[in-house]
């Protein structure tokens, strides 16, 4: 998979695409991160990617000109993203939907944002980590590499993590222990400790019903609601359903 960054300050997605599982997949040819600086296209001597807006107002606007100069140099993978609140909401399934592309680019605005003719020219939609304003796009664009990239086959040593980990079946993650089994008098639940897969895992289903209703009743909505199988899961721990 190819994904390409268009920012102002290369350097601070560079940073965080070189490291930890990401930056080992970089270096091994599983995901092809590439990023470009806006301001090497600008001719003047400031090396200017922004003006004030027409009609007034606080602030700067990314023009157009360095973004488009851009776009047609290193013709980035499609769809083109533009990092914007107003954009379509990041969630696992998009996430999941992203990472069987074969690439796709995100742009990160600064400022006020982008020239409206950005917009309307040049990306292919929008894309948005939440219903909250940053200083610019590049820790969305970091936040989008995280959740895509990680679900690319041959990033996580392990596939099965992918599968079983929070949101994968509308539901947030079951609980995790690990050694020593007994911590400052504090057990592990004897079930992981049992050695009985089927049981182990209708706990865990269980905990994780248990944990959304808590936690996050909205994704039980979406859910359609409780199924039956829900509810005797529920009911088999003597968990409570509300």
């Amino acid at each position: 998979m190819r994904i390409d960054i268009l920012t102002i300050f290369p350097d601070l997605v560079e940073g965080f695409a070189s490291t930890s599982l990401l930056g080992k997949a970089r270096r091994e040819g599983i995901i092809d991160v590439n990023i470009h600086d806006l301001r090497s296209v600008a001719i003047d001597p400031h090396r200017s990617v922004d003006d004030s807006p027409f009609g007034g107002g606080a602030g700067m606007v990314l023009k157009p000109e360095p973004i488009f100069d851009t776009v047609e140099k290193v013709n980035p993978p499609r769809p083109l993203l533009y990092l914007s609140p107003s954009g379509r909401r990041l969630d696992q399934a998009y996430a999941q939907e992203l990472s069987e592309l074969d690439g796709f680019s995100l742009l990160c605005g600064r400022y006020e944002g982008v020239d409206e003719r950005v917009r309307e020219h040049l990306v292919d939609g929008e894309i948005s980590i939440g219903d909250y304003v940053l200083a610019g796009g590049e820790i969305a664009a970091g936040v989008v590499l995280e959740a895509v990239g990680r679900l690319v086959p041959g990033m996580l040593g392990n596939y099965d993590s992918v599968e079983e980990e929070s949101f994968s079946d509308g539901l947030v993650e079951y609980p995790h222990y690990t050694r020593p089994a007994t911590f400052r008098s504090w057990e592990t639940p004897e079930v992981l400790l049992s050695g009985n897969h089927k049981r182990i895992e209708d706990w865990r289903k269980a905990q994780a019903l248990a944990r959304t209703i808590k936690w996050r009743p909205d994704l039980i909505e979406t859910r359609g609601g409780l199924s039956d199988s829900d509810r005797r899961l529920l009911a088999e721990f003597d968990l409570d359903e509300t």
